[in-house]
């Protein structure tokens, strides 16, 4: 499939607007996927479309579209945005200009009466119709669009009921005597306020909403806009990022960022990785080893050679894999949006019942009754703040996350991660570092005297250069340390989980685990148990040699523990999280490993094709559970598990199987990961309590359902400024996720 296509859209108000836009990119041939992101005013589209077509469905559908290339890209973008928000804030007080000063003489007493100056009223309306048309015009025309596609929107109630303000007041103005003296009256100041009110509350809403996106602008502001090439001849030519290939040498000076991926060609450096990775502490970096475009140099001049630019570095990759969770819906909101889609329609239904009740029953003057409570419905029903509430929760989380070094993958894995009852830690490169080492080799007492412990080692690593598992790489390791000569060897065979079984001098040799010797049948002597149970008892995992169906030695292998893997572990227990420990090793290895860090619940000697089944065992309990992991053999059990948290050190394989990546490769961004879940789904219910509670309490006093009691009725200006708030709540409430304390014990 082609690369998505992402398009900067205008014109969307509410999640009404969201369900319009998804409709119409939907309807167009050739598309196969379309996620509208509101709080972002984004949509990326998959399927193989000419975005020209994209770009007029969505102007038919009365929104506007950019697609977001070469041509414009964030930077144009950010531009636009702020010219836009400059015109908002302008638009906001020239209608506030005309309508403060009316509200303000109304209260004091200081306008004159309606039928002594009809003449300084009807200035009055001209004035208050220039500010409905500069200031609210994209509304009434937003309305319009809306009507002739027959659907309904925030546009559509702002329009209705400042419209019908001006209207009537007009009417009186020009023919008082078409309703009795007690509803002569002229509410100019009213539909100004309202337009006024929600432009204000617009505007705030769209700084608040930049705040929340910068997380991903921080992302994208990582990479230098150009490279310095050091060309064949030597020379060196600051040029453009776009210009640099792969295989290019380029020069990184001290304190510039790594423009590109690649290698470290010539010198040495610390490099800060902490914005891709959340590690606060520099990483030493010598020739051969891997640099990432965003990362700073902190050390000396370097050479590197360029492996991957553009969309394949880590960083594009990342931003893209940010920019979709911030995009995704969970269950959640998909069920908001359905909500947000009928909202409008049934609000004006709601106004309409409203103004008949009152025109039918009201006292008089009903026709000022039913203009009074029918506006204030229209106006106090906000679908903004329920339309944001979920996506602004997810957009600021999601970022959160990303600054911790947790790239959130899938859109319901957030959701997910709030909800984990167990956690299962694969014990090798998850736990422990995943470079273990030979530490200790043992003879032992055979008929196969004739070799010296080097040849054996020698013939030992031969058989496990065909293995990828990381005791094998160990121990080829340890031969190389020593410059032994591998012997060579006819294709061993791998037997997952258990070892390796080979040929050498037409000698039949067996490497690997207690299951192995067991399965060919190989007698392991009293001498031999005890060695390996000192071993285990060390927290090392024991590999078995055997030849001609005689075990001959014992290779003792180490990896040690992450540093703060026991601190992580803690802080999931404390949590609530119930925590096991997964390996191949044997029972007794396991759990000196597993009480080193505080783990009481142990999976041990499990084969690669058994993690899968230990995760379903677990969820056969009614348990929700997460596996972490870093292998190929993980890849099963991530995709098995409600939510895959894989290791950002590990094998891409892994990664893809995942839900979450953890790129600085600590346990602490599982925790991390589980909090910021917790967190965000909190906010997301609390910006929905606040929505609902919201219109459930505000549509029935704006409808006058306590004049009755109190002869109280809610004013139009005062349902304007309540509903311009709930939106600018909303979007603060989820803002504070950025500062949420993600305490570390």
């Amino acid at each position: 499939m082609s690369k998505p296509i992402r398009l900067a859209l205008r014109g969307m108000t509410c999640g009404a607007c969201v369900t319009s836009v998804e409709k119409a990119l939907q309807g167009v041939s050739g598309v196969q996927g379309v996620t509208v992101n509101l709080p972002d005013r984004s949509a990326e589209v998959k399927g193989e479309v000419d975005e020209k077509i994209l770009v007029k469905a969505v102007e038919d559908a009365g929104y506007g579209a950019t697609p977001m290339g070469a041509d414009y890209g964030e930077t144009e973008r950010q531009a636009e945005e702020a010219a836009a928000l400059k015109k908002v804030w302008i638009k906001t007080w020239v209608a506030l200009a005309v309508g403060v000063p009316q509200m303000l003489f109304m209260m004091t007493g200081h306008l004159p009466m309606l039928e002594e100056a009809r003449f300084t009223w009807g200035l009055i309306g001209l004035a208050t119709l220039f500010a409905m048309v500069y200031a609210g015009g994209h509304f009434y025309t937003g309305a319009w669009t809306a009507l002739k596609n027959r659907r309904a929107n925030m546009d559509s109630l702002i329009a209705l009921g400042t419209g019908a303000a001006w209207i009537y007041s007009t009417l009186m103005v020009l023919w008082p005597e078409i309703v009795p003296p007690e509803g002569r009256h002229v509410y100019y100041e009213a539909a100004a306020f309202i337009i006024g009110l929600v432009n204000l509350g617009s505007a705030l809403e769209t700084r608040a909403r930049g705040q929340a996106s910068q997380a991903i602008r921080r992302l994208m502001q990582l990479q230098p806009d150009t490279a310095t090439l050091i060309t064949p001849e030597g020379e060196e030519k600051e040029m453009r990022l776009a210009s640099i290939q792969p295989s290019d040498l380029l020069r990184v000076k001290p304190g510039e960022r790594i423009p590109v991926d690649g290698v470290l060609a010539e010198g040495t450096t610390q490099v800060d990785e902490s914005m891709l990775t959340g590690e606060p502490l520099p990483v030493s970096k010598k020739k051969k080893d891997w640099l990432s475009a965003g990362t700073v140099n902190q050390g000396g001049s370097i050479k590197m050679r360029v492996r991957k630019v553009g969309e394949e570095t880590a960083l594009a990759q990342i931003i893209n894999q940010v920019r979709d969770a911030q995009g995704s819906k969970p269950a959640i909101g998909r069920l908001v949006d359905k909500i947000s889609s009928i909202f409008v329609p049934i609000v004006i239904l709601i106004a309409l019942a409203t103004a008949l009740v009152w025109g039918f029953f009201g006292p008089e003057p009903q026709s000022a009754y039913v203009l009074i409570t029918a506006m204030a419905v229209l106006v106090i029903a906000c679908p903004c703040a329920l339309g944001l509430a979920t996506p602004m929760s997810i957009m600021v989380g999601v970022g959160r996350a990303a600054e911790k070094g947790v790239l959130i993958r899938k859109g319901d894995a957030l959701q997910e991660s709030s909800r984990l009852d167990a956690v299962i830690l694969d014990k090798t490169g998850t736990i422990t570092e995943g470079k273990p080492k030979l530490v200790t080799f043992k003879r032992l007492e055979t008929s196969q005297q004739t070799l010296t412990d080097d040849q054996l080692l020698a013939q030992l690593a031969a058989l496990e250069q065909a293995s990828e598992h990381p005791l094998a790489a160990a121990l080829v390791q340890a031969a190389k340390e020593k410059q032994l000569t591998l012997p060579k060897t006819a294709t061993p065979e791998i037997l997952s989980g258990q070892g390796i079984k080979g040929e050498i001098d037409s000698q039949t040799w067996l490497v690997g685990n207690r299951s192995l010797l067991e399965a060919e049948q190989v007698s392991i002597s009293p001498e031999a148990e005890e060695q390996a149970a000192a071993m285990a008892d060390q927290g090392h995992t024991c590999v078995h040699l055997a030849i001609k169906g005689e075990l001959v030695a014992l290779a003792g292998i180490a990896d040690p523990i992450k540093e703060d893997s026991a601190a992580a572990i803690q802080r999931l227990q404390k949590a609530g999280v119930r925590v096991v420990m997964l390996t191949g090793d044997s029972q007794r290895t396991a759990q000196a490993v597993a009480k080193q860090v505080g783990i009481s619940e142990i999976f041990a000697e499990v084969r690669p094709d058994q993690k899968a089944d230990k995760v379903r065992e677990l969820q056969d309990q009614g348990l929700r559970v997460g596996m972490v992991g870093d292998g190929i053999n993980d890849a099963p059990a991530l995709a098995q598990a409600h939510v895959g948290f894989a290791i950002g050190t590990g094998t891409d394989i892994a990664i893809e199987s995942a839900d979450l990546t953890l790129m600085r490769g600590s346990l602490q961004g599982v925790a991390d990961a589980m909090l910021i879940s917790r967190a965000t789904v909190r906010n997301i219910w609390q910006n929905l309590f606040g929505a609902f509670i919201y219109n459930t309490l505000g549509i029935p006093l704006a409808a006058g359902v306590l004049f009755p009691l109190t002869g109280w009725l809610l004013s139009p200006a005062y349902a304007a400024a309540a509903m311009a708030l709930s939106s600018v709540t909303v979007v603060s409430n989820a803002n504070r996720l950025r500062y949420i304390k993600l305490d570390k014990h």
